[in-house]
């Protein structure tokens, strides 16, 4: 794995700006690599091995499903989905141009405003709680595939963790104040709306272990007076104050 890493920076090192170039560099490096083992003529090494790597770079989300995986390959990019002469250039150029080759910084910014889309009031909303909820929704998803393939990434967490409490509160805020627009928001973004506890406390080891011992001295306590161990406490006697004169 590290060496067809190291092939592919090579290309990517060595590779002019036409295709014919990146091609030659990719046989170079086939022919000083053999063990890529690569099949058919070399003059398809550099193709073969690009092709390859994009395999193995689309192939490495670990098995999980992913919310990008929708999103057709053939759409253009957020920047150049209104431009009127991109059908009229060729197929390389379209490629780069649309999903298939973009990042994936660029597929969530679609799926985000593919989420907008469907909860926005107006064409021109940009800033209502529903369009805030769509955002964040997107970006929650988001951090809970990089975190199933990286568990141990701590920062992502926590930003995970910002968002959904952030996102809580804007759902909280919408359903006490425009229920028909919070119950369009949950249906449309498939969010499950949870209703906070009345009393939630914060639980330590503290607590834990005071609450623990609490119950079993009660209960200790509880089966002496039942085996008759420990007599019921008489009331004290209050005495009389003294009358003053």
């Amino acid at each position: 794995m590290l060496g067809l890493r190291r092939a592919v920076c090579e290309i990517l090192g060595r590779a002019g700006r036409s295709h014919s170039d990146l091609l030659s560099a990719g046989r170079q490096v086939v022919r000083s690599q053999p063990w890529i083992g690569l099949r058919g003529s070399p003059a398809a090494a550099g193709a073969n091995l690009i092709q390859i790597a994009r395999t193995h770079a689309t192939s490495s989300n670990g098995g999980f499903d992913s919310q990008l995986d929708d999103l057709p390959p053939t759409l253009l990019k957020e920047k150049y989905d209104e431009v009127q002469k991109v059908e009229v250039v060729n197929d390389v150029v379209k490629r780069l141009l649309s999903l298939d080759m973009a990042s994936k910084s660029d597929k969530l910014k679609i799926k985000i405003q593919q989420l907008v889309d469907k909860v926005k009031i107006s064409p021109d909303d940009k800033t209502s709680k529903a369009v805030q909820i769509a955002v964040l929704t997107g970006r929650i998803q988001s951090f809970k595939e990089h975190i199933q393939m990286h568990p141990k990434d701590k920062a992502n967490k926590r930003k995970m963790l910002m968002s959904i409490d952030r996102r809580k509160k804007m759902l909280k805020e919408l359903r006490l104040t425009r229920y028909d627009t919070f119950e369009h928001v949950c249906k449309q973004l498939n969010i499950e709306y949870t209703f906070p506890p009345e009393y939630c406390r914060h639980v330590t080891k503290r607590w834990q272990a005071k609450k623990a011992l609490s119950l079993k001295v009660y209960a200790e306590v509880k089966q002496q007076k039942a085996e008759g161990l420990i007599n019921e406490k008489t009331p004290r006697r209050v005495r009389p104050s003294p009358v003053k004169e």
